[in-house]
């Protein structure tokens, strides 16, 4: 495996890091900024729209831009809007900063995808993309309690200056890694979209199993970080933990999620609508579990582990069925799949923000996230439905 593809699962590490440490700061951000925890929970979801939007159409507008000048480009604007971030006394100014830096980290990840993929040969693909997306979880299992640390120690600011020196060090890193000429389009990439452009790519994305599968991602996602960005007051107002008790939730639910994407990997190419059954099935039941029992400590302990593991084991089967419904739109595909992830990103915490303001309680996020797995569910027998047509019609998809 080239070393470039390692260099950008530490970058995409670093941003993981950014998007999701708040869940550990929030309260120290709603104290020390004067806002309330709902409002600084937006953060989170100004992040995640930032990446909506950005994923696509950042993903068309440098289709065709060198590799190595993109990457850079875009961690050295992620590594600058976290400056910001670390050194502003006002609100409005961070939440512009974290929508800057969502669109930095969309546009990086609208050309990294890709890089991994034409970096190495066909059966090595989905490795290849593990790795990239690997960032994520180690994110979840060693940055984001290391930020909620951080913060401990030296106030929420120190963990934004972490993330924006571990950036500019990656750029540093891919501009020793990667050549200076490659282009985004080689011949490597898969010849149904050579020539053909954002339209061709398109196209490839029309099929309804593709959109199906995104908004399944999306309703997925939006369940899970309803419930992590509250995770810091589920543990300490409903479950009785001290504050120091925190980091070592999140490295929890991280080792869930680092364990449960190993595994969701390998059984996601062999048997995906099965993975996606059992495991949503599982998780939905953890959420309305958590829910109610999230007052005991040993039943909060063991959930926060199991739904990591769940969640984060139906990310391989999800991203693998959209690349590979979708194999003629290798580039789109990443960033529409990117999107989905982030638009659930951004809802999750919305609506459990909006049900602490309605004074539901601490255990309120949780339960939006088992309200959002039941059409979740729905989604994904319409999936089956349409997985069976289109097994039943071989020549009319051809």
């Amino acid at each position: 495996m080239p070393m470039a593809v390692f260099i950008l699962g530490l970058a995409v590490f670093a941003q993981g890091t950014s998007e999701f440490m708040l869940s550990g700061l929030l309260p120290d951000i709603s104290a020390d900024l004067g806002v309330s925890l709902s409002q600084a929970g937006l953060l989170t979801s100004a992040f995640a729209i930032g990446m909506v939007v950005g994923a696509p159409v950042l993903a068309a507008a440098t289709l065709h831009w060198p590799r190595r000048r993109s990457l850079v480009l875009f961690l050295s604007v992620f590594a600058a809007a976290h400056v910001v971030s670390a050194l502003t006394p006002d609100y409005a100014v961070l939440l512009a900063a974290r929508v800057v830096s969502a669109l930095a980290n969309a546009g990086f990840w609208a050309v990294a995808a890709a890089a991994a993929v034409a970096m190495v040969p066909a059966g090595a693909r989905a490795r290849a993309l593990a790795i990239v997306v690997g960032g994520v979880t180690v994110a979840c299992v060693a940055g984001v309690p290391a930020g909620a640390v951080l913060g401990q120690l030296w106030g929420w600011r120190s963990a934004f200056w972490a993330v924006a020196v571990l950036s500019a060090l990656s750029a540093v890193a891919i501009l020793r890694a990667l050549p200076s000429g490659t282009a985004r389009r080689t011949a490597s990439t898969s010849p149904s979209t050579t020539g053909g452009g954002v339209r061709a790519e398109l196209r490839a994305l029309a099929d309804r199993r593709v959109v199906v599968t995104y908004l399944l991602n999306a309703l997925i996602q939006g369940a899970t970080f309803c419930a992590f960005t509250f995770l810091a007051p589920l543990v300490t107002e409903v479950a009785g933990f001290g504050e120091g008790w925190v980091p070592g939730m999140l490295v929890l639910f991280g080792a869930g999620a680092f364990l449960g994407i190993t595994l969701g990997g390998r059984l996601g190419d062999a048997h995906p609508m099965r993975v996606l059954g059992y495991g949503m099935t599982a998780l939905t039941a953890g959420w309305a579990v958590l829910a109610l029992a999230g007052g005991n400590q040993v039943v909060l302990v063991t959930l926060v582990f199991l739904q990591g593991l769940l969640a984060f084991g139906l990310a391989p089967a999800l991203a693998s069925r959209a690349y590979q419904l979708a194999a003629g739109a290798p580039t789109l595909a990443g960033a529409f799949a990117t999107a989905a992830f982030n638009v659930g990103a951004a809802a999750g915490p919305g609506l459990g923000g909006l049900a602490l303001d309605a004074g539901f309680g601490f255990r309120a996020p949780v339960w939006v996230s088992a309200g959002l797995m039941v059409p979740a569910l729905a989604v994904l027998a319409w999936a089956v439905l349409l997985e069976r047509r289109a097994a039943h019609a071989p020549v009319s998809r051809a």
